[in-house]
């Protein structure tokens, strides 16, 4: 797992936003609505948070374990330890039952963060045993960042998060406003909220300025909620694909619908679900309520 060096630049923003939407729907994809189900409660702050008291050894164990169960590995056994590497943790990824997780020597002291830490290497295991992976080391490690705050372990990983005029860090690949974006998915599928588990200021304004362009992807034509400005596009688009010739679809910028059809064919709208980003196609006829195939969530829509 990356992590920047102590006092390093941290990237801000949503450089990884599109591979972000395609880890959901992965996710969606691979654990269906019904698997979904068993990771609607994340893993408490009680349950990682780490005493100066506790035995380092005792207590890494005993957080490893909670992840374990939020991640649905009851099988899984993992054997910690610290070293001195150029990264935050790894992970050897062999058939199991037992896995062995190795953290940076930092973490001796820093032994708040040691729960995410664990957390982006456990979901990596998880991947591994659900065998969903992404090309490319850059991809698979978005994907496990993603997979990790949408399964309710990756909270942790944002509270991680710190930042002021003489030091920061960062651990994991995702932007700190990207995690907040997954999560804040997350926080709309299950009805959860996680702003009161923060313990780090600036990873809750990260959670803020995620959510923020989480509510835009519900505000995005053909969605009934869409502002004014969005559907006065959306109407200037789809007039002046209907009146054209019939062919492949066309992506209409930002907002990520796209029209085909038109001419002498039905002309169609395909547009992301909110909710799992899988698109979905319906034929142009004004306010029409859609379903997703995927996360079964209910659009009201105006086509």
């Amino acid at each position: 797992m990356a992590g920047n060096r102590p006092g390093g630049e941290v990237v801000h923003g949503f450089p990884h936003l599109d591979t972000v939407r395609s880890a959901i729907t992965a996710v969606h994809r691979r654990i269906s609505y019904e698997g979904l189900a068993a990771y609607a409660v994340s893993v408490s702050p009680d349950a990682v948070a780490f005493g100066d008291g506790d035995d380092l050894h005792l207590g890494t164990h005993r957080v490893a374990a909670a992840l374990v169960r939020q991640l649905g590995l009851p099988e899984a056994r993992m054997i910690v330890s610290f070293r001195a590497m150029e990264h935050a943790a790894s992970v050897e990824l062999e058939a199991g039952p037992e896995y062995f997780i190795e953290l940076n020597d930092r973490f001796r002291t820093h032994r708040r963060d040691i729960g995410a830490a664990l957390a982006h290497e456990i979901t990596h295991v998880l991947l591994h045993r659900l065998d969903l992976a992404f090309r490319g080391t850059r991809d698979n490690e978005i994907l496990t960042d993603t997979a990790a705050a949408y399964l309710g372990a990756g909270w942790l990983l944002l509270d991680a998060y710190r930042e002021d005029a003489l030091s920061s860090q960062k651990l994991g690949y995702l932007t700190p406003e990207e995690f907040g974006y997954v999560l804040a998915k997350r926080a709309r599928l299950f009805g959860e909220d996680p702003s009161p588990w923060f313990s780090s200021p600036q990873g809750y304004e990260a959670y803020v300025r995620g959510r923020e362009e989480a509510l835009r992807d519900e505000r995005r034509p053909p969605l009934a909620a869409a502002g004014r400005a969005a559907r006065h596009r959306y109407a200037k688009e789809k007039r002046r694909s209907a009146g054209g010739s019939a062919g492949p679809a066309v992506p209409a910028g930002r907002d990520g619908y796209a029209f085909e059809g038109g001419g002498a064919g039905e002309l169609r709208v395909s547009f992301p679900c909110p909710t799992c980003l899988q698109r979905i196609r319906v034929p142009v006829r004004g306010r029409v309520r859609v379903r997703c195939g995927l996360c079964r969530a209910v659009l009201e829509c105006d086509t």
